[in-house]
């Protein structure tokens, strides 16, 4: 894993054509720790994610890559396509299922940033392909053709992929979709792993409100294009900024057992028992 670095959005105006959708937000997701963007659809926060992965132009503001190994920080729009992915990484919503390609030639597709030309894989390549399957679970279906698995296989060897570029920056949007609950742990589990462990910096979407406050260190609650709320999940899922944000009644909780946030909306009808 190359050494973190933090990735700043500073000032941000994203639009689609005349329509502001983020209106002025700043992000800074620093190493060794999980920066969780959570709102209601069309809060802007999975548009604010492909800004600072450089696919979506600001309108205005700017993202910056933090200073690393002695250099000074960067503006992102100063590096090539290859620097730049040497560096940071993006595991988009929806991605397709290669047709006629096995699981380790996807997983491969990581390790594009490292090779030359029509070079063959290095033995780093091979030992970073190795180790991102083992983390996602799919080295038993290496040989496998990706046509052939389930939308769920298919969104874990994708993260796969992400893992083997072996950046200090990972971008997750919404990565637990389409898992069931087994792999949606796992995978939450994986995300703090890479920042506890190997220092990355991590930026997700997540849409599981349970999740985002079991995985993250600061969560940006997003609401109309603008931050509402940011802080610790305790300081930031209160029951009065997501009934606000939501527009729903929710009681927030903390589980005594296990110390973690219990939100729960208000619907209409009682819990049947």
């Amino acid at each position: 894993m190359t050494t973190a670095a933090s990735l700043t959005g500073e000032q941000l105006v994203l639009r689609y054509g005349k329509h502001t959708v983020v209106h002025g937000v700043s992000a800074t997701l620093m190493p060794g720790r999980v920066t969780a963007l959570v709102g209601p659809n069309g809060s802007g926060k999975s548009t604010l994610l492909r800004s600072l992965a450089r696919l979506h132009r600001a309108d205005e503001g700017h993202v910056t890559l933090g200073a690393r190994d002695g250099q000074k920080a960067r503006p992102a729009s100063l590096l090539s396509a290859r620097e730049f992915a040497r560096e940071v990484t993006l595991f988009a919503q929806s991605r397709p299922a290669p047709q006629g390609l096995a699981v380790s030639e996807v997983v491969a597709f990581g390790r594009h940033p490292y090779r030359r030309g029509f070079a063959g894989l290095s033995a780093q390549d091979r030992r970073a392909i190795d180790h991102a399957m083992a983390a996602t679970g799919v080295t038993g279906m290496a040989d496998r053709a990706v046509g052939e698995l389930s939308g769920g296989e298919v969104q874990r060897v994708w993260l796969a992929a992400c893992l083997a570029q072996e950046t200090g920056v990972i971008l997750l949007d919404e990565p637990t979709n389409h898992l069931d609950m087994r792999y949606q742990i796992e995978t939450l589990d994986l995300v703090r792993d890479l920042a506890d462990e190997h220092g990355v910096a991590v930026g997700i979407v997540l849409h599981d409100l349970d999740h985002a406050a079991r995985v993250a260190d600061t969560l940006l609650l997003m609401a109309a294009g603008r931050i509402h709320a940011a802080g610790s999940p305790v300081e930031t899922l209160t029951a009065k900024n997501i009934s606000e944000v939501y527009d729903i009644p929710v009681e927030v909780s903390l589980d005594p057992r296990t110390n973690r946030l219990r939100i729960d909306p208000v619907g209409r009808h009682p819990a049947r028992t």
